[in-house]
């Protein structure tokens, strides 16, 4: 966890940069009609090649005739009482446009669902033709990435040049990691970050909202843990419905049995001592039943106010496993262990069982469990369950695999590799923050550990799954909300390329920022 211690933009246009309608609209310096009124003269053509957009189009093919571009007059047309009405209406703003239900015309950009079409539901296909822009799509994600390429494409360079963009991205899985429980985020800031995220056809974010510094998230059946600076339940469903909107899926993050600081400062009972009567910072005591009903309430909450797939269970960094000797230095865990689990039984055995019990709870809740890899221990007597994701952030912690052990053993990852995407405040342990530069040049999803890569035949997005950057916030007052912001504008938008487009960028780091910055708008 972050607790330490093809057809790309380089074939770009180069029209004008206008954002809207009013900054690309057809000159009145035209010639009359044959009854003598004056006619606007047609809009310039857009130069030849792929949409300039973060990321990259990873498929474009190039065709004879004038392109598009958002001119006096034009709209986007879909049914407006249909599943893309609220696309059309996003888009139709972003760019000063109307909405209409059609049929399409020159000038017009066209959303549509092609049921069954191929790529997947992520998949779009952009065809620049007869003066019109149409985005058809298999699902409402694929046409809402279509949007954003056209939004991007005008910011960019004016317009769309004639042609065909189909497009969907290499990995299912690719967002941002927010530490949320060691420094409070106020929600508008947070839904920024989904916006931004949004317009990199970033689709997660996950919320790391509990830790020994603060609980952050009001709860109905546990309040006394609750920090006092924290987010409403309303501000909550505020963003999960932006989160929605905008096809972003927010995933909960209550971290056990370890980093439950602030859970243990309401129930001191529940605290982990070691032989010699210490406690163990931020460690339950696994053995006791009353902090495993305490856990188990929270996510049976938690998981009916977030609606995503994900529940994030945590399971890194328990205090007793990270001891020299488990067994000598926690005996009462150790004998606890023998009794349950025969004369093999370890310390780690309970904290897997711990790991199963609460991906029990969530899986019957009907989310998939995800967990930190350094949750996850070789030759135990109990084995972790073979359907809680990991995701890879260390090979630094005590007993941590590499990656390839996992990916051997059959399981599919998610990669955090804290080499690269942690970007962790006051750079504790030597951390240093990340940059996109580093990211762009460097990182791959098969890259989760260090600096290598795994195997290629295990690199594949059916085996690594995808990624994110993760902030977290060891030293909270090191950097501003402000400051934290501007830190991980680079890197996001050097994660989103690598994710969505596999192989070498096309183009260099410094044509890749000069985008980033236009497409921003």
């Amino acid at each position: 966890m972050g607790c330490p211690r093809g057809g790309g933009p380089g074939a770009a246009p180069t029209g004008s940069d206008g954002r809207s309608a009013h900054a690309s609209a057809p000159s009145s310096a035209g010639g009359t009609t044959g009854d003598g009124s004056s006619a606007a003269a047609a809009p310039p053509a857009v130069p030849p090649g792929a949409p300039r957009t973060v990321p990259a189009v990873r498929s474009w093919t190039q065709a004879q005739g004038p392109g598009w571009r958002p001119g006096a007059g034009a709209r986007v047309v879909t049914d407006q009482d249909g599943p893309l009405a609220d696309e059309a209406r996003r888009l139709a703003g972003e760019l000063h446009l109307t909405t209409a239900d059609g049929p399409a015309r020159a000038g017009d950009v066209e959303l549509a669902l092609r049921p069954g079409q191929a790529g997947g539901p992520e998949s779009y296909e952009l065809t620049v033709r007869d003066g019109r822009a149409t985005v058809t799509a298999p699902d409402e994600a694929g046409a809402f990435y279509g949007t954003r390429t056209v939004l991007q494409a005008v910011r960019t360079g004016g317009g769309l040049s004639e042609g065909v963009a189909k497009d969907a991205p290499d990995r299912a899985q690719r967002g941002l990691n927010l530490d949320i429980a060691r420094k409070h985020f106020a929600a508008d800031w947070i839904e920024a970050r989904v916006r931004e995220m949004a317009d990199l056809k970033l689709n997660q974010l996950g919320l790391h909202f509990s830790d020994d510094q603060g609980f952050r998230i009001a709860s109905d059946s546990h309040p006394e843990v609750v920090s006092a600076q924290h987010l409403t339940k309303a501000e909550v469903r505020h963003l999960l419905d932006v989160a929605s909107a905008l096809h972003v899926t927010v995933v909960p993050e209550i971290d056990s049995p370890g980093h439950l600081g602030a859970v243990i400062k309401a129930h001191p009972g529940l605290q982990l001592r070691n032989a010699s009567g210490e406690a163990a910072r931020g460690a339950v005591d696994v053995g006791n039943p009353e902090a495993g009903r305490i856990v188990d309430d929270l996510l049976r909450e938690y998981a009916g106010l977030f609606p995503g797939r994900w529940f994030h269970l945590g399971a890194d960094e328990y205090r007793a496993l990270m001891a020299h000797d488990p067994q000598a230095s926690y005996p009462g865990l150790a004998a606890l262990a023998r009794q349950r689990y025969g004369a093999k039984g370890k310390v780690q055995d309970l904290a897997t069982a711990w790991l199963n019990d609460r991906a029990a709870v969530v899986r019957g809740l009907g989310k998939t469990a995800k967990a930190w890899n350094d949750g996850f221990f070789p030759d135990g007597v109990v084995k972790p369950a073979t359907s809680i994701e990991v995701e890879y952030w260390t090979g630094k912690e005590n007993g941590a695999r590499p990656p390839q052990d996992y990916l051997n053993g059959g399981r599919t990852l998610v990669n955090l590799n804290d080499e690269y995407l942690y970007y962790v405040l006051g750079e504790p342990n030597q951390f240093r923050y990340p940059t996109g530069e580093r990211i762009y040049r460097g990182w791959s999803p098969g890259v989760l550990r260090g600096t290598a890569s795994v195997a290629a035949s295990t690199s594949g997005p059916d085996r690594v799954r995808g990624g994110r950057l993760a902030v977290w916030c060891d030293r909270a007052d090191a950097q501003t909300p402000d400051q934290v912001a501007a830190g991980i504008r680079l890197p996001l938008a050097a994660v989103a390329q690598k994710l969505w487009a596999p192989g070498t960028p096309g183009l260099s780091w410094t044509d890749f920022t000069a985008l980033v910055a236009k497409a921003r708008g």
